[in-house]
């Protein structure tokens, strides 16, 4: 584990001389695991989830392969398409009038960060390029969409490996979309996870080796970064990495995250971002999942397997296979911390 930077003792309020013991975590079995990534190591990373509002049992899920290209798998797991693309990391999607937009990070150019666009074809499972755009300097490393509620506008976060977060206006109006750099934010060290809340329009951000971070989301506000939850090797153990939401109501639900360094899931409460409770990937036919680095929540009916929601997370471990994605209920999540 890298050293903590100064602004963990801001988190933290004091240091410590010791980690404690991780908290409790109850295992969940994955329902259906996907298809293993064609290349080796660390490839697969991060997912993305389509709701199909017509049939939800014909709902896709998206994974980035970050040494070669970007999948669509189908809720039993199977790969349906493939996209090559050079070094996509985290994805993200939001439907846009009868589109929907597929955007990732894109790490091609270490140098020079770029955003890529797909449109989902949802009939044909497939993903249609729309084009890369650059973004800023730097690696870009995380990403997550925002859609505004009052105009619908949407934009992306983009989070360079070195902290800094540059958001960008997103126009899919016309027959090339435009992306356009509207703001920068910066954290001290390495951050990639990231996830909007658009009810609210707050960001969370995950700070690998701090903690959690939440921003306003609009253009127009502060850059400021606020503490929410701080890296203590119990309930939350470093590295801090994919961010997932699980909304009720207004403003309340969870804040899911990957808690990497001791392969479990973190929740928070919200809006207090209050600790909640957490839980591990385990004990059925599928194997478990460990050293996550995605993870993406969608709550609805997805059938009989999903009736409360699907929960994806990338496994870093998948042997004697390559790495794939697990797929979880949410009902079986809650019924496990009685949430």
């Amino acid at each position: 584990m890298r050293g903590l930077p100064l602004v963990a003792l801001i988190l933290a309020g004091c240091a410590t001389t010791s980690v404690p013991q991780t908290a409790t975590a109850p295992l969940v079995a994955a329902t259906a695991e996907t298809d293993p990534v064609d290349t080796a190591a660390d490839a697969a990373d991060d997912p993305a989830i389509w709701r199909n509002p017509a049939d939800p049992a014909k709902s896709l899920v998206i994974g980035t392969d970050k040494k070669a290209g970007i999948h669509v798998y189908s809720l039993a797991g199977k790969r349906l398409s493939f996209t090559p693309a050079d070094r996509l990391n985290n994805v993200d999607l939001r439907t846009v009038g009868t589109r929907v937009i597929v955007a990732a990070s894109d790490r091609a150019d270490v140098d020079a960060a770029h955003l890529a666009l797909f449109a989902l074809d949802t009939a044909a499972a497939k993903l249609v390029p729309l084009g890369r755009f650059p973004v800023g300097p730097g690696e870009a490393y995380g990403m997550c969409l925002w859609t505004r509620a009052r105009d619908h506008a949407l934009f992306g976060f983009v989070v360079l490996k070195d902290g800094r977060i540059d958001q960008v206006a997103i126009d899919v109006s016309g027959g090339v979309p435009k992306v356009t750099t509207v703001r920068s934010m910066k954290l001290t060290s390495q951050a990639e996870g990231c996830v909007v809340d658009d009810r609210t329009g707050l960001l969370y951000v995950a700070e690998e080796d701090v903690g959690l971070w939440r921003f306003d989301a609009d253009p127009a506000a502060p850059g400021t970064a606020t503490p929410i939850a701080q890296v203590d090797g119990r309930t939350l153990v470093a590295d801090a990495e994919g961010l997932a939401l699980a909304p009720s109501g207004r403003r309340g639900g969870y804040l899911v995250v990957s808690s990497q360094g001791d392969n479990a899931y973190t929740l928070y409460r919200l809006p207090g971002v209050t600790y909640a409770g957490r839980f591990r990937i385990g004990g059925g036919a599928i194997d478990g999942t460990s050293d996550t680095d995605g993870i993406d929540l969608m709550l609805g009916d997805f059938g009989p397997a999903y009736p409360g929601g699907l929960f994806v997370a990338q496994d870093g471990d998948n042997a004697p296979d390559t790495q794939n994605f697990k797929f979880v209920s949410w009902t079986a999540v809650r019924r496990a911390l009685r949430r």
